[in-house]
């Protein structure tokens, strides 16, 4: 049996370690891949609580193991470290309008929250197998072209910090994996588990066309601008063809559009996304929307260089997993306080986790505003801070009480995509394509090469 009482009181003993991390992080936002200062901070309480840790090194991030003393299952527990820019938010940093409109500080603040609590004499009672905590970079895919030039030199080869640390091997030996993400959710509610959400491929797009003087003799130019232009027109002209319960999403932005406006744009950049609810409809519809953008680019002209690499794997909640928490949080929070159902159509690679293993991303209540917006806010830190770690550490109880019957029933029954984190990493890898997908051949022809 779990002390549920115990264990809750042993997370309220850190309500104020909960909330000044919160605010600490939330005062100093860093982006995917930059959260050094985050991290640093992160590092420090962790091991000044006692805890050993493996630091991911050339990236900022870390992990730790607690262990029980006694066989049994391996279960994560994550926490992200990065923030979003948003350049209107009140909150964001002058100079890099860099701010946590997600909310991950609130969920560094729960994972440190939980791990103290469960460094507690006696926290561990009854309990078998072991608690890997994990602090996470890079959640938020942007800044792409920062994310490549990693790539580039070698220090990262996934643009996703969990997909990074899934390749890196920080996920092996984990039979289960879960985080609690800030919210906003109706009044008197504390929790959200949805069905799962969208995963995503990532685009780099560029248009490349002809230089010429806009004036004097655009009749020798090539405009990578209209070429981009007709190409995003004709991907909106197949919206029609998305199935709907694929639930695809594809959502441009022109980054460069050339540089004189006296000047036919040579070049031309779009970053995007594909989404969908599936990695068989991902890779479908990603296939149409680069052949769009080649017939586009090839009918005035101009060429188009597809970059594509995979973004995130679509995220599957377990239900076994989800009615243990529902549980644990209806014993810190009250009966009827968990809203369960829904598909989400944003993105997690908390999703490329739930590829190899069971694993379990619901949301908490407390923000206001609007997510990634300009007046997100984590309002409430009860209902965003120390009622998800009081939940985590109740989950993690029950999963590995009475040797760990709950957990091994969550072990046995689940059904991940993939066999294994190879098979995983392969495929996502055949995802990746960067190539012109114009030929102009020299008897007058055109081949569209958009595929790998």
């Amino acid at each position: 049996m779990v002390d549920s009482k115990k264990l809750i009181s042993l997370v309220e003993k850190y309500e104020k370690l909960i909330y000044d991390t919160a605010d600490h992080i939330w005062a100093h936002p860093e982006t995917g891949f930059r959260e050094w200062k985050t991290s640093a901070y992160m590092e420090q309480h962790f091991e000044e609580l006692g805890y050993t840790l493996t630091k991911a090194g050339n990236i900022p991030g870390f992990y730790t193991d607690l262990d029980t003393g006694k066989p049994g299952p391996k279960i994560a527990i994550l926490g992200e470290l990065d923030s979003l820019i948003v350049a209107n938010h009140p909150c964001c940093d002058p100079e890099t309008h860099y701010v946590h409109a997600c909310g991950h500080h609130a969920q560094c603040a729960v994972l440190l929250g939980t791990a103290a609590a469960l460094k507690e004499p006696g926290a561990l009672d009854g309990l078998c197998g072991s608690i890997r905590f994990i602090s996470v970079p890079a959640e938020e895919l942007i800044e792409l072209g920062y994310r490549e030039s990693l790539r580039k030199q070698g220090i990262i080869k996934y643009f996703g910090g969990k997909v990074e640390f899934i390749h890196r091997g920080y996920f092996d030996g984990v039979d289960m994996a879960m985080m609690i993400h800030s919210g906003k959710l109706p009044e008197g509610k504390a929790l959200s588990i949805s069905d799962g959400c969208n995963g995503c491929v990532t685009k780099n797009i560029t248009f490349k066309g002809i230089s010429a003087h806009a004036g004097g003799s655009p009749e020798n130019g090539r405009n990578a601008l209209y070429a981009a232009t007709c190409a995003l027109n004709s991907v909106n002209a197949l919206r029609e063809t998305f199935t709907d319960n694929d639930h695809i999403r594809f959502h441009p932005i022109i980054t460069e559009a050339g540089l004189a406006v006296n000047a036919i744009p040579e070049t031309a950049k779009v970053e995007s996304y594909v989404r969908g609810a599936s990695f068989d409809a991902i890779r479908k519809y990603n296939t149409k929307v680069n052949q769009a953008l080649a017939a586009s680019a090839a009918a005035i002209g101009c060429n188009v260089e597809l970059d594509d690499h995979p973004g995130y794997f679509p995220l599957n909640n377990d239900k076994n997993m989800a009615a243990v928490m529902k549980e644990a949080m209806e014993t810190v929070a009250g009966p009827d306080s968990v809203v369960e159902g829904g598909w989400g159509t944003g993105s997690t690679d908390m999703g490329d986790v739930s590829a190899i293993m069971p694993v379990l991303h619901p949301h908490a209540n407390g923000s206001i505003g609007t997510g990634h917006g300009k007046d997100y806010y984590v309002q409430d830190k009860k209902l965003g801070c120390l009622y998800p770690a009081e939940c985590l550490v109740l989950t993690a109880a029950k999963l590995l009480a009475d040797d760990a019957a709950l957990g091994k029933k969550v072990i046995a029954e689940a059904k991940p995509y993939f066999k294994s984190k190879d098979e995983y990493l392969a495929a996502i890898d055949a995802i990746t394509m960067d190539k012109d997908a114009v030929v102009y051949n020299e008897d007058g022809t055109i081949t569209l090469n958009f595929t790998k």
